[in-house]
């Protein structure tokens, strides 16, 4: 079978391996469908990715159809739709005991630490598989795993109906976390630098937009909110830059949550967090999220919307990867088709 493998950084291969079999009683052998090209995909094949080790199959958000199962897999059978749920975990560390196994001590991130899923068959843990409703599109499905980004987003900033949310950064995951946070019942800014962009966003729910290159955000945020700022900022950009300006946007008990991994540090003083009392949480992955998500999907409360702007095959993926990383004012979400 054909499969996606990046050798080392800046070097992606098309090979041939061995179709995979179930080994283990609770096993799952899929067919995958789709599979999205993500930032962090983007930043493996660069060698920018300071968690990934190579060589590495890559892909990460996964849909795919069961063709056959293990003899001890109960949940699933052959035909089901699924998303995979791309972390395995110890269970036993403080971190998983706490219910927070997507910070393990011993975390495997499929298509990151562990070959992932951009090859035509795989094979996982029932446990890492979600059966979806037929119903809906390979193209739908395959958004489950970064909405789920979106969800852990929203629920580590702990967002309530009634809450102002603003999030920097309008790319796939800041209109994941939007589409999030608005189902929350929350009130959303969306900032980013480029108007095509914010477009997006407002048709996508968004309340108010701000292009940072034409509006200070500071002024045009406390303009908007009556001098109040917001009460949860979520940073989908993670530049130091915006990490120090979430603390003064953000209201009194208000809290900041920061998804990157920029390990260059930022000037927090410590003033206005003590001063404000806030929260600051970083956020990864998901935990517990996928139920959620795949009951918005299965009932059509959470539709892409136009976030799929591209499509290839595989043996185009090069195309893809390059046309990716040159067009980010055209791309919002692009798949690899392996139908």
């Amino acid at each position: 079978m054909k499969a996606v493998k990046v050798l080392e950084a800046n070097q992606l291969n098309i090979i041939e391996q061995p179709k995979p079999v179930i080994q283990n009683a609770d096993e799952v052998l899929i067919k995958v469908k789709r599979v999205g090209i993500c930032g962090s995909d983007m930043h493996i094949f660069h060698g920018t990715n300071p968690l990934a080790t190579y060589p590495r199959v890559v892909g990460h958000e996964v849909a795919g159809e069961v063709v056959e199962t293990g003899e001890n897999v109960k949940g699933v059978k052959a035909g089901d739709h699924i998303v995979v749920e791309p972390i395995s975990y110890c269970g036993t560390c403080f971190a998983c005991r706490k219910g927070r196994p997507n910070v393990c001590e011993k975390l495997s991130v499929f298509g990151v630490h562990e070959d992932g899923g951009m090859r035509e068959y795989i094979v996982l843990p029932e446990k890492q598989v979600h059966v979806i409703n037929e119903k809906l599109s390979w193209d739908e499905a395959v958004l489950a795993e970064p909405y789920t980004i979106g969800a852990q987003a929203v629920w580590r900033g702990n967002v309530q109906a009634g809450d102002t949310v603003l999030i920097q950064g309008s790319g796939p995951i800041g209109i994941c976390i939007l589409k999030m946070a608005l189902i929350q019942g929350a009130t959303v800014f969306m900032t980013d630098l480029n108007d095509e962009r914010l477009q997006f966003a407002k048709d996508n729910g968004a309340h108010h937009v701000i292009n940072v290159t034409k509006d200070s955000l500071k002024d045009r945020l406390f303009e908007l909110t009556e001098n109040q700022g917001v009460n949860i900022v979520i940073d989908a950009v993670c530049l130091p830059s915006t990490v120090e300006m979430s603390l003064e946007l953000v209201t009194p008990a208000g809290s900041v949550v920061i998804l990157g991994f920029d390990e260059r540090p930022s000037a927090l003083p410590q003033l206005p967090i003590t001063k404000k009392e806030i929260t600051i949480v970083g956020s990864r992955l998901q935990t517990n999220q996928f139920g959620k998500v795949i009951e918005l999907l299965n009932t059509g409360k959470l539709k892409a919307n136009g976030l799929i702007t591209h499509e290839f095959p595989l043996d185009r993926v090069q195309e893809a990867f390059n046309f990716v990383e040159n067009n980010p004012e055209k791309v919002r979400k692009a798949l690899i088709n392996l139908e």
